[in-house]
């Protein structure tokens, strides 16, 4: 049993998001190179993603980036931040899975969506509104096939014949439904009691909807005979930060705008990005929407989203190039650093342990001083019984 249980998580869900432009082979060995430095710096998760269109998110198979960063990481847990389930047969899904959780010795963790972009699901000869059917019923026939099932399922797009996982998962297998703003995902979730990763928590409609997504997950969970915990509740939202908020705001010319007019094309609760980053700053830190500035304003952040949404438990930072590759590393490892151990529970007896030394220091500096002329009591004493007297001492010939 974890001696930490109950304490806040930290990861970084990696669409991922590079500027296009970026050699895009140094874009997709960044990911990995990316979780090794995250895995250094003590997070506890990373996130990839799975899209097929949009020269941006430039990773079509999460499990091959996770299965390259599993040989070369010892203790994040590696997420598929999402599999795109309509794009896929789910006896397919469910035996890359349940093999990637051997391969990882049970650090992988199965997330799973509908599939972000439209252009991916037209290449693929779907309908975008098929895309959350399909994923329902694709979720319903994997879960069955994890548990050990033998499946017979025929779909107007998939058949499972008697289909069995020839292989057990290694572990209890943490499986998680992508929840936005719509109440899809959190219904998802209560049902077959999953986690959830809430990746427009920051949205200001996002994080509106969080307690009435709480609610519904609980409400589905008790008609189905589940139990939510908090716990498995992820929420997501972008965040750059340095030793001043100014430096901050200097790195993020690099990429933020570029980043959010790049959002504005896909989803339809985007923002009209202003041309300014100075302004695009103001209004994300202003809004909630994210922060770009000092640990001190990321942990704000964090605290505002654990009182509205009554208690999560990790959070998520949205893993984009706002900055060059550079800052970015640094601004993870300041949130490393001086963010994650406001929350996880690290420094307490550390802080505890100082604040004692300081409460008493008159008494430290009388103890060390008293120490000291007993130190030299010692001493002369020692000198004196090694030291013959004038009369007996013995002539020097």
């Amino acid at each position: 049993m974890s001696l930490r249980r109950g304490r806040l998580k930290f990861g970084v869900f990696i669409p991922p998001q590079n500027r296009v432009g970026l050699n895009p082979n140094l874009a997709i060995r960044r990911s990995v190179e990316l979780i090794e430095h995250l895995d250094n710096f003590g997070f506890d998760e990373a996130w990839v993603g799975e899209h097929h269109s949009g020269g941006s998110e430039i990773i079509a198979s999460p499990e091959l980036v996770l299965a390259a960063a599993a040989e070369r990481t010892s203790s994040i847990r590696l997420g598929t931040g999402v599999i795109s389930l309509p794009y896929h047969h789910p006896f397919q899904v469910a035996q890359r899975m349940v093999l990637l959780d051997h391969l990882t010795r049970g650090r992988v963790m199965f997330g799973m969506g509908p599939g972000q972009l439209p252009t991916d699901a037209w290449m693929h000869g779907i309908d975008a509104t098929d895309l959350r059917p399909r994923l329902e019923e694709s979720l319903d026939v994997i879960l069955r096939l994890i548990q050990g099932e033998t499946v017979t399922h025929h779909a107007d797009w998939f058949t499972c014949e008697q289909a069995v996982l020839q292989l057990e998962p290694f572990s209890d297998l943490d499986v998680s439904v992508v929840g936005t703003i719509s109440p899809s995902g959190p219904k998802l979730a209560g049902r077959y009691g999953l986690g959830m990763l809430s990746l427009a928590a920051t949205d200001p409609a996002g994080t509106d909807r969080l307690p009435e997504h709480w609610q519904i997950m609980n409400e589905e969970a008790d008609r189905h005979g589940h139990t939510m915990d908090r716990s498995r509740w992820r929420l997501m939202g972008p965040m750059l930060i340095a030793e001043t908020e100014e430096e901050a705001r200097r790195h993020a010319r690099y990429g933020l705008c570029w980043q959010f007019e790049y959002l504005s094309h896909i989803t339809p609760s985007a923002i009209d990005v202003p041309k300014d980053t100075d302004a695009l700053v103001d209004l994300l830190n202003e809004t909630g929407r994210g922060v770009v500035g000092t640990p001190d304003m990321a942990a704000a952040q964090i605290e505002r989203l654990i009182k509205r949404s009554g208690g999560f438990g990790t959070y998520l930072l949205q893993g984009a190039d706002f900055a060059n590759w550079d800052a970015t590393l640094r601004s993870y490892q300041l949130f490393a650093e001086e963010v994650a151990p406001r929350f996880d529970g690290t420094v307490k007896a550390v802080q505890t342990s100082y604040e004692r030394v300081i409460a008493a220091s008159e008494d430290n500096r009388n103890a060390t001083a008293a120490a000291r002329l007993a130190a030299q009591e010692q001493y002369r004493k020692e000198r004196e019984q090694a030291t013959p007297s004038a009369s007996s001492a013995e002539p020097r010939s």
